[in-house]
């Protein structure tokens, strides 16, 4: 895996300014220990929504799976209706 990763130790060193960056950049920061990716402080949904669950809410909303937005599709809407409609 090849993800920039913050020890624990810097973490809790710097968590306003990591707390900041995220915020002000809404960009995700991947923290663990010995360099394996154990958690990830990503930003708080700009908008809630109450009728979905609070993973969905953070899922959709947080924009923590904007790095996918360059990656190709390898399913058509057909083939994701198939297995879950």
């Amino acid at each position: 895996m090849n993800i920039k990763t913050l020890s624990t130790t810097e973490a809790r060193e710097r968590i306003s300014d990591l707390i900041n960056i995220v915020v002000t950049n809404r960009k995700s920061i991947v923290i663990g220990r010995r360099n394996v990716p154990e958690v990830v402080l990503i930003p708080f949904p700009e908008f809630w929504n109450g009728r979905l669950s609070e993973i969905t809410n953070i899922n959709t909303y947080s924009k923590s799976f904007d790095f996918l937005t360059n990656e190709p599709e390898i399913y058509s809407i057909k083939d994701i209706k198939n297995k879950y409609v």
